[in-house]
């Protein structure tokens, strides 16, 4: 544990409510953390979950209330509540309910044993860069959000291929012709990046990775930058369909001449690494990297 690190007194709880089986988990969860006279708090959908007296707190102020968060669902919950957390140097604890989940490392079956070495002050903290993305129009700000994986503009379904004028640090680009640009921290290299054939980045890079989906020319490849570079995209298309998509669950819809303006965000965000594994040991499990 770093010096920074405080002791775990009190846990936010925070489960994906249509998990199967996900009521008892809380239950057993909660009974078990009173059991070690650590206190837990629950956002309102869990608290609905666990249906008793438990302590719960709206989701916006969870963060600023608990030394630590338990997610238990899979990467898009545990990218719901990172969008929560501010200023705060919140530790969040992944529990993969099934599925891919990057983030979730932690199953349910090393649940306990890793709490037990948390309790101990014996964890370590990955700190992962978030992405402000802002939405001009016209000149004036529309809406500002954070994001932990990526920023997304990209074309409806029947939308024909888009036109995006892209800069660096207001140095021009490209204009690219393509489906859409995914603009990924190292955290999200292994989201929608990876999909669209975009590299995977080290967490702990100091990196950001542009990459066009679906490019109208096969010599627009992804572009590794610097972290601290300031991109903007402006949408140059007239009469189609395109949205701003942020962490793949906020969208927006976009107007011809809208810029979006992104740049490192002022806070991290602090996952508890499992001690049962490394950032390869899990790209090997979710890739099946050596397996037929």
């Amino acid at each position: 544990m770093d010096d920074q690190q405080k002791e775990i007194k009190r846990v936010g709880i925070v489960a994906k409510p249509h998990k199967e089986g996900v009521k008892a988990m809380v239950k057993d969860l909660f009974d078990w953390l009173s059991s070690q006279g650590v206190e837990a708090m629950l956002n309102p959908k869990t608290a609905q979950l666990f249906g008793a007296s438990a302590a719960q707190t709206a989701d916006e102020e969870l963060p600023g209330q608990v030394d630590m968060i338990i997610v238990l669902g899979g990467d898009g919950t545990l990218l719901s509540v990172a969008r929560l957390i501010k200023e705060e140097k919140i530790p969040l604890l992944g529990v993969n309910l099934g599925g891919l989940g990057f983030l979730t490392e932690v199953s349910l079956s090393e649940l306990y044993p890793t709490l037990k070495r948390i309790f101990k002050n014996d964890y370590s903290l990955d700190p992962r860069i978030t992405l402000s993305s802002t939405l001009y129009r016209e000149g004036k700000r529309i809406v500002r959000h954070t994001v932990l994986n990526d920023v997304v503009i990209n074309k409806s379904a029947l939308a024909r291929i888009i036109d995006l004028e892209v800069l660096v640090d207001r140095q021009f680009v490209a204009l690219f012709k393509a489906d859409g640009l995914i603009i990924s921290t190292p955290t999200g290299s292994t989201a929608y990046n990876l999909a669209a054939g975009g590299p995977i980045i080290f967490p702990n890079m100091n990196a950001l990775v542009l990459t066009p989906i679906c490019p109208h020319s096969l010599s627009n490849r992804a572009i590794v930058i610097p972290d601290n570079a300031e991109v903007e995209i402006i949408l140059k298309t007239q009469n189609e369909d395109v949205f701003l998509t942020l962490d793949g669950q906020v969208g927006l819809a976009l107007q011809p001449e809208d810029r979006v303006v992104i740049k490192r965000g002022k806070n991290k965000i602090y996952l508890i690494q499992s001690p049962q594994k490394n950032y390869f040991a899990v790209l090997r499990d979710k890739l099946l990297w050596g397996k037929r």
